[in-house]
């Protein structure tokens, strides 16, 4: 799988830019703010219809334009797919693929299998359980289509029992058999989710190990586990339990919403005990996991994206993961990086194959 051309027209700081790429390797360098990520952010909102960084879609076209364009030519197994996406202010954006417009934008996701590695990944540390939850239903809503929709009707059934638990405290009268009807939603749709995410860690986390004790030389030990209200108790039962709860707090305290990750170094809490090279590994190790997860899943190298990865990795990490993604079981690669000659040097030292972009105000040129 890669990405063959790139077009974009008033996306961010972008005017126009056209990119004819490497099938292997392609180096985006140049100084901050000159337009690295948002040519990242441009190949990830083809793969996923929106945003990395910005869930908006009209704050992404370029100051007082009023529309956005961006299109992608892939070879997908040897099958040339075009993908258009236009966004016009105060309009329902459009995503086509081979001319043919979507009706439902879900149905394109897992096309195009993508991997994004960015500094905004230390969320998956520092955050709330919501973002480590977002990071496996993006993971598996790429090869599972069921998943994805199953996933879409239990947070309506979680948005509609919510608001019946605040209706209750309006009006001042408890309803078991109003509520009992969204009971049967969260368990019909949200069962299956949890069997899918304790199948996925289970085959996820040998992987995960694998690329952190290669990235970090085996110095530490690291574990990845899934935690989930359902993995002691039946999920009827569990909803009964909570439901005086509920009625007290108005809102569903209890369900997959509530699911986790724990993330643990030499058997203590990562967010807390673990450096930041440590934290920078653990997230690299993750996302590369992914990465062949995805593959061993579709039968597809996913295309992997790699946004400024000297942000707390000292040199040789930096060197072992480019020793590991210029591999021919990973896909296409995009890489940022502020020097000009860094990662030039690491690629022609390995013989890989590689294109280098200069990127500056939001112009692009091929280096040579």
């Amino acid at each position: 799988m890669f990405l063959e051309k790139l077009h974009l027209l008033n996306f961010k700081n972008y005017e126009e830019a056209d990119l004819s790429l490497s099938p292997k390797i392609n180096l985006f360098l140049g100084n901050n703010g000159g337009g690295k990520t948002n040519l990242l952010d441009a190949l990830f909102y083809l793969a996923f219809c929106k945003s990395f960084f910005n869930p908006v879609d009209s704050q992404l076209i370029r100051q007082e334009e009023k529309f956005m364009v961006l299109q992608g030519s892939f070879d997908r197994k040897g099958e040339n797919e075009k993908i258009y996406c236009g966004v016009k202010k105060g309009q329902k954006k459009q995503f086509k693929r081979n001319k043919k417009l979507y009706e439902r934008l879900a149905d394109h996701i897992g096309l195009i299998p993508l991997v994004m590695i960015s500094p905004s990944d230390s969320q998956l540390i520092t955050e709330g359980s919501d973002v480590r939850r977002r990071f496996v239903d993006l993971i598996i809503s790429q090869f599972n289509r069921e998943y994805l929709d199953q996933l879409i009707q239990y947070n309506r059934a979680l948005s509609q029992r919510n608001r019946l638990l605040k209706k209750f405290m309006e009006v001042r009268r408890f309803d078991e058999a109003a509520l009992e009807i969204w009971d049967d939603q969260l368990i019909r749709y949200g069962q299956p989710i949890f069997e899918a995410r304790k199948a996925f860690v289970e085959d996820f986390v040998p992987l995960f190990q694998s690329h952190y004790q290669y990235i970090s030389q085996q110095k530490e030990t690291v574990s990845l586990a899934y935690e989930s209200q359902l993995i002691d108790a039946d999920f009827s039962d569990l909803l009964l339990q909570h439901r005086e709860k509920d009625r007290r707090m108005t809102y569903s305290t209890a369900g997959v919403h509530k699911d986790d990750l724990s993330f643990e170094i030499k058997e203590m809490p990562l967010k807390k005990f673990g450096s930041q090279g440590q934290q920078k590994t653990f997230l690299l190790a993750l996302k590369l996991a992914q990465a062949e997860f995805l593959k061993n899943q579709m039968d597809i190298a996913p295309i992997l994206l790699l946004d400024d990865i000297y942000d707390k990795l000292d040199n040789k990490r930096v060197e072992q993961l480019m020793e590991v993604v210029q591999q021919d079981w990973f896909g296409q690669v995009f890489i940022s990086d502020t020097h000009l000659d860094r990662l030039p040097e690491i690629f022609k030292e390995l013989k890989a194959d590689f294109k280098a972009f200069h990127i500056q105000n939001g112009e692009v040129n091929e280096q040579k």
